[in-house]
C-alpha cells in the first residue's frame, strides 16, 4: 500500500521494489500472475496512472478486490460488499426457512440465526457499518426482518448491531495500550470531561469512516449518563 501525492509516483514505484526484493531475499515466490493493483482516486476526471510492471509482467488494475473477506472498492463505497453480502445472506436465509418449516423451537432458531445468518450478513460490521450507503442498508436491514418473520421475533437491526460492535471495539482500543490507534485516541482526550474531542473531517466519506464515527458514538454514550 502506497500513497500518490502531487502525481509523484516514486515513493511508491520504490515500495513494489522493496516489497519484491524481500520476497527474493524471503525465497517466496511472488506470482505476479495472481497479484492484482486497485486505486483509490476521487478526482475527476481520473488520471490513469503507468503500469505497474514486476519481472516484465504488467500487474492487473482492478475495481474490486476481496480482502479477508471484505470486498473492497476503488470507491470506497461498500456496494461490491454489500452486494456479495446480500447474496450470501439470501442462501443462508433459504436454511432458515428450512429449519423452521421442521417445527424447531424458536430459541434453536434464534442460535441458528446469529451463528449461521447474521454472522454472514454482519461480517466485519465495524469497518463498514457507518460508511453504508441508506439503500445498501435498507437491503441488508430487509433480509434481517425476513430472518426475524421466520424466527417469529424482531431482530437487532444493522444500525444498531454496527454502533454497538464499534463502540466495543472503540473501549477495547482504549484499554488495550499497544493498540496501533490507541495513542491517536488518548490525544483526543479532553482536559475537562471523560468526552474524546471530535476529529476534523473535510470530507463526508473521511467523517463517517471507523474514529470519527467512533467517537461520535462514545461522546453520546457519555452524554446519557
Amino acid at each position: 500500500m502506497g500513497c500518490i501525492r502531487s502525481g509523484q509516483e516514486d515513493e511508491y514505484r520504490e515500495l513494489i521494489k522493496d516489497f519484491v526484493t524481500w520476497c527474493d531475499l524471503n525465497h517466496l515466490l511472488l506470482n505476479t500472475t495472481k497479484t492484482r493493483e486497485m486505486v483509490v482516486d476521487f478526482r475527476r476526471p481520473r488520471p490513469h496512472p503507468e503500469p505497474v510492471i514486476i519481472k516484465g509482467d504488467c500487474v492487473e488494475v482492478v475495481h474490486t478486490y476481496k480482502y479477508l473477506g471484505v470486498q473492497l472498492d476503488d470507491k470506497l463505497d461498500w456496494t461490491a460488499n454489500t452486494d456479495a453480502l446480500c447474496r450470501k445472506g439470501q442462501s443462508r436465509l433459504y436454511f432458515l426457512r428450512r429449519l423452521a418449516s421442521f417445527n424447531i423451537c424458536k430459541k434453536l432458531l434464534q442460535i441458528f440465526y446469529q451463528s449461521v445468518v447474521a454472522s454472514a450478513l454482519l461480517y466485519a460490521v465495524v469497518c463498514w457499518g457507518g460508511s453504508l450507503k441508506k439503500k445498501d442498508a435498507a437491503r441488508l436491514d430487509k433480509l434481517v426482518r425476513k430472518a426475524g418473520s421466520v424466527v417469529g421475533t424482531e431482530l437487532d437491526s444493522l444500525t444498531s448491531v454496527a454502533e454497538r460492535r464499534t463502540l466495543n471495539r472503540l473501549l477495547s482500543i482504549i484499554d488495550n495500550p499497544s493498540h496501533p490507534l490507541h495513542s491517536a485516541i488518548s490525544r483526543q482526550r479532553s482536559s475537562f470531561s471523560d468526552r474524546l474531542l471530535s476529529l476534523s473531517c473535510s470530507t463526508d466519506r473521511l467523517r463517517r469512516s471507523f474514529l470519527p464515527h467512533a467517537i461520535r458514538l462514545y461522546n453520546t454514550t457519555r452524554g446519557e449518563r
